[in-house]
């Protein structure tokens, strides 16, 4: 059974906003180009930038679901936003922190610790990950909980990286610790990835509305997808095949 490479999703700032690209060159030891390049601590977070910290430092979807209807597109450092309920905003993350944190403030609740400042660790993408990763996720799995919920879910609900289709749901699990050859990389596989609040959380509106998490607890677990390290770099372009070695 062959299966395919059919979307390419990157995530500029963590948890605020995604954007899709049809072709990326990955580098071993490295997250995908492009993502999770900036991360927005909160006022309770000591996250400084000097190094990576867990996402608990972080506003996120899981306590903002607002966030969730974020997309981006990115110009080389600068980035525009968009959300149906705010206008677009185009700033440089590094350098124009304020005008995101008056943009994004409407967007947390106000029983959450407000956004504070922008911190980007160079050469170190903030992957929810204690390791550069990049994820992978399986079409089958998500049309699995798309049919037990009775929805049309959309993939962006769980911010995956790399997405593929012709192999059967699940198949993905029996990865760890093996290696998969997408495109010209090779990558190895590390860790199921454990599902958060952040997936109930509609992307058009960013209004909780399914649970998700309810759905995959009826397999036993709240997992869904993988994460992977890149092991040799190379291109990796949508319609790539994805091998197990």
């Amino acid at each position: 059974m062959t299966a395919e490479v059919t979307q390419l999703w990157r995530h500029p700032i963590k948890s605020h906003g995604r954007e899709a690209v049809e072709t990326v060159n990955v580098t071993p030891g490295q997250t995908m180009p492009g993502d999770r390049v900036w991360a927005v601590a909160h006022e309770a977070s000591k996250a400084d930038g000097s190094k990576w910290v867990p996402c608990a430092n972080f506003s996120r979807g899981a306590k903002a679901p607002q966030l969730m209807a974020i997309s981006t597109q990115s110009n080389g450092d600068t980035l525009t936003l968009s959300h149906p309920d705010r206008p677009d905003l185009t700033f440089a993350p590094d350098s124009e922190q304020q005008a995101f944190l008056d943009w994004v403030r409407p967007l947390t609740p106000a029983n959450r610790a407000a956004s504070a400042r922008i911190i980007r660790v160079p050469g170190r993408g903030m992957t929810d990950s204690d390791f550069p990763s990049i994820s992978l996720c399986n079409l089958a799995s998500h049309r699995a909980v798309g049919q037990k919920l009775g929805q049309d879910l959309s993939v962006r609900r769980w911010r995956g990286n790399i997405w593929f289709d012709g192999l059967p749901l699940w198949e993905e699990f029996d990865w760890l610790g093996r290696e998969v050859q997408i495109g010209e990389a090779v990558l190895r596989v590390r860790e199921r990835i454990t599902r958060c609040l952040a997936t109930t959380a509609n992307p058009d509106t960013g209004v909780r509305d399914t649970d998700t998490l309810g759905a995959l607890e009826t397999w036993g677990h709240q997992d869904f997808g993988v994460y992977a390290e890149v092991l040799e770099g190379g291109a990796i372009s949508v319609g790539d095949k994805v091998e197990l070695l």
